[in-house]
C-alpha cells in the first residue's frame, strides 16, 4: 500500500517515465504472445517458431534496462537522513522501488494479453475484434502456463535487475559525489579498450559473413527475412562494445573540453561530463548502437532489399523508445544528482547563461564524438548487407 500511495503522489515527469514503462512492457509482451501464437499456428516450424521468440529477447532487454533506469532515478527511493528513524531505510526504500517497477511492468503485461485476445477475437465489443484471428491462432485455446510465464518475463526479470543494481552497497558506490574542482584528477572508467575490442571484432565479423550466400542463418521475426547468423553476432558484438565504451569516450570528452589552457566555462563543462561518464556514457552508447542498426536497416528498406512487417517495426520502436527514454532518463538523474552544486554555484554568483553555456557545451561535445562514430559504425554495418 506504501508503494501504491508513493506511486500515486509522485512528480509529473516520474508518473510519465512509469507510464513509459508499461507502455514498453506492453510492446514487449505483444511481441512474446505473437510467437507463441505464430509457434501454436505453424507447429511445422519448429525452429523458425524459436528463432521470433529469440528476437523478443532484444525489446526484453531493452525494456528492463529502462525500467531499471526509472527506478534508479525515482527520487522517492532515494535514502535521506532520518527515514530510518519510522522505518524507511535504504533497504525498505529499495524494495519500494522494486515494488514500483514491478507494478509499472506487470499493468504493460495486462495490456498486453488484453490487446492479444482482442486481436484474436475472444474479446468483443471494440473495434477490429479478431483483426489477427488467423495469424495469432484463435482456433486453438491458449495454453494458460505458457501465456502466463511469457507475461512473467517482463515484471519478474525487471525485479530481479531492480534488486541487483538497487542495493545498499551498490547504490552507495555510484552515488557517492565526486568533487568537480579543477586540481582533483578523476580516474577513468574502465571498458575502453574492451569496448573498442569488441567493436572490432564485431565488424569483422559483419564484413565476414555479410556477403556470403547459401549459409545457414536465423530466419527473422514479422517479415525481417532470413539473416546469416555471424552478421548477428557481429552485430550483437559492435552493440556491446558500443555500451563498453560509452563511458570511456563521455570521459575523453571531457578531458578534451579542458584541455589547452580552459576557461572557467569548459573547466565546469568538462569536469561534469567526466563525473557523469559512468551514468550516461553507457546509456549514450546504446543510443548509438540502435541508431546504427536502424540506420542499416534502412539502407536495406530503401533499396529494396528488405520487407519490415509490423511486428518487426513494433520491436524497432519499442528498442529505439527505451534507448532514447534511458538516455533521457540518465540526463534527469545527473541534473538531480548536481542539483547542490548548481545551487552553489548559483548562490556564488554563477550566471545563469553560464550554466545553460556549459549544459550546451556538454551536448554539443558529445555529439560532435558519438554523432560521426554512430554514422561510421552504421556505414560498415550496412555494406555487408548491401552486397
Amino acid at each position: 500500500m506504501l508503494a501504491l500511495r508513493l506511486a500515486r503522489g509522485a512528480r509529473p515527469l516520474v508518473q510519465l517515465s512509469r507510464l513509459l514503462v508499461s507502455v514498453a512492457s506492453a510492446g514487449t509482451g505483444f511481441l512474446l504472445l505473437c510467437a507463441l501464437g505464430y509457434a501454436m499456428g505453424h507447429p511445422e516450424a519448429p525452429t523458425e517458431s524459436a528463432a521470433r521468440l529469440a528476437w523478443c529477447m532484444v525489446p526484453l532487454a531493452a525494456t528492463v534496462y529502462f525500467a531499471v533506469s526509472v527506478a534508479r532515478s525515482d527520487p522517492g527511493a532515494r535514502p535521506r537522513t532520518g527515514l530510518s528513524a519510522i522505518g524507511l531505510g535504504p533497504v525498505r526504500l529499495m524494495m519500494l522501488a522494486v515494488t514500483s517497477t514491478t507494478l509499472a511492468c506487470s499493468l504493460g503485461s495486462l495490456l498486453a494479453l488484453l490487446f492479444f485476445l482482442h486481436l484474436r477475437g475472444d474479446l468483443t465489443g471494440m473495434p477490429f475484434d479478431g483483426a489477427a484471428a488467423e495469424l495469432l491462432a484463435a482456433h486453438q485455446p491458449l495454453p494458460v502456463p505458457a501465456v502466463i510465464t511469457l507475461l512473467a518475463l517482463v515484471p519478474l526479470t525487471a525485479s530481479i535487475a531492480a534488486v541487483f543494481v538497487l542495493r545498499p552497497g551498490a547504490r552507495k558506490a555510484t552515488e557517492t559525489p565526486e568533487p568537480i574542482g579543477p586540481r582533483t584528477p578523476l580516474p577513468a572508467p574502465g571498458g575502453l579498450s574492451w569496448g573498442v575490442a569488441l567493436l572490432a571484432v564485431g565488424l569483422a565479423a559483419e564484413m565476414y559473413a555479410g556477403p556470403r550466400t547459401g549459409a545457414a542463418g536465423l530466419p527473422g521475426a514479422g517479415g525481417l527475412g532470413g539473416s546469416s547468423t555471424g552478421a548477428i553476432v557481429g552485430w550483437c558484438l559492435t552493440a556491446l562494445g558500443l555500451a563498453l565504451s560509452g563511458p570511456g569516450l563521455t570521459h575523453l570528452c571531457g578531458r578534451m573540453l579542458q584541455a589547452v589552457r580552459p576557461g572557467a566555462l569548459r573547466v565546469l563543462a568538462g569536469r561534469v561530463l567526466q563525473t557523469e561518464a559512468q551514468r550516461i556514457g553507457r546509456p549514450l552508447g546504446l543510443v548509438c548502437a540502435v541508431a546504427s542498426g536502424l540506420y542499416a536497416a534502412g539502407r536495406l528498406y530503401s533499396g529494396d532489399q528488405l520487407e519490415i512487417g509490423p511486428l518487426t517495426l513494433l520491436g524497432a520502436l519499442v528498442v529505439a523508445v527505451c534507448a532514447v527514454a534511458t538516455l533521457l532518463t540518465a540526463a534527469v538523474e545527473s541534473r538531480q544528482f548536481h542539483a547542490d552544486t548548481t545551487a552553489a554555484l548559483t548562490q556564488m554568483g554563477a550566471p545563469e547563461k553560464m550554466l545553460r553555456g556549459a549544459a550546451s557545451l556538454r551536448a554539443g561535445t558529445l555529439f560532435v564524438v558519438f554523432g560521426p562514430l554512430t554514422w561510421a559504425v552504421a556505414e560498415l554495418s550496412a555494406v555487408p548487407l548491401m552486397s
